[in-house]
């Protein structure tokens, strides 16, 4: 197994153990345990950079790393934007429910649609879009502010800027899908199908 992909596994068993710190820190208003949870958040955000650039640098691109990589993203910033939305706690005030929604929206839509693309076509190819690594390094710092538990007022246009940002990815990547079911044969009629039948 390569470097970056252990890397990239090493992230992805760092999300339980913060899941664990911010529940303990919402429940028991103890300090120590926010200040985990944050560490490993800004250290699991920073190795996915870390991974892609030891990919890129060694030659070490993998089919597994392609798959594991956007996974680690989407599972760590799922957990944390869940947990942080959550009412019902005196301690870190939460996130709003409709930046949560519109993140978990674009997701959910962005996942269905290259699925269905790569079962009725035979293979998506996810390009990397600037507006999608712009949406995604401000929900890491959406979280971070979060859990860095600072007023509101310096919050919300953040908030808006993400959610913006998402959208816009997510429409990127709509078009994106949509042209690559264009260009893909099994999109068209076939010449037997229109064939008159006697």
């Amino acid at each position: 197994m390569t470097l970056a992909n252990q890397v990239t596994i090493a992230r992805i068993l760092l999300i339980p153990v913060f899941v664990v710190e911010v529940l303990y820190y919402r429940h028991s208003g103890v300090e120590t345990h926010r200040w985990i949870a944050l560490t490993l958040f800004l250290v699991a955000s920073v190795s996915d950079g870390i991974d892609g650039w030891i990919a890129r640098r060694f030659n070490q691109r993998t089919r597994l790393g392609a798959v594991l990589d956007p996974l680690a993203d989407k599972l760590l910033l799922a957990s944390a934007l869940i947990l942080l939305s959550l009412p019902g706690f005196q301690r870190l005030q939460p996130l709003p429910f409709w930046l949560i929604a519109i993140i978990l929206s674009r997701e959910v839509i962005t996942f269905l649609g290259f699925a269905a693309i790569h079962f009725s076509c035979g293979q998506a190819r996810v390009q990397p879009q600037f507006v999608g690594k712009l949406a995604t390094v401000l929900q890491m710092v959406v979280v971070t502010v979060a859990l860095m538990d600072l007023a509101a007022r310096w919050r919300f246009g953040l908030e808006i800027t993400t959610a913006i940002a998402t959208g816009l990815s997510g429409i990127a990547y709509s078009v994106d899908g949509l042209k690559q079911l264009a260009a893909s044969p099994d999109a068209n009629p076939r010449p037997e199908d229109n064939a008159p039948r006697s």
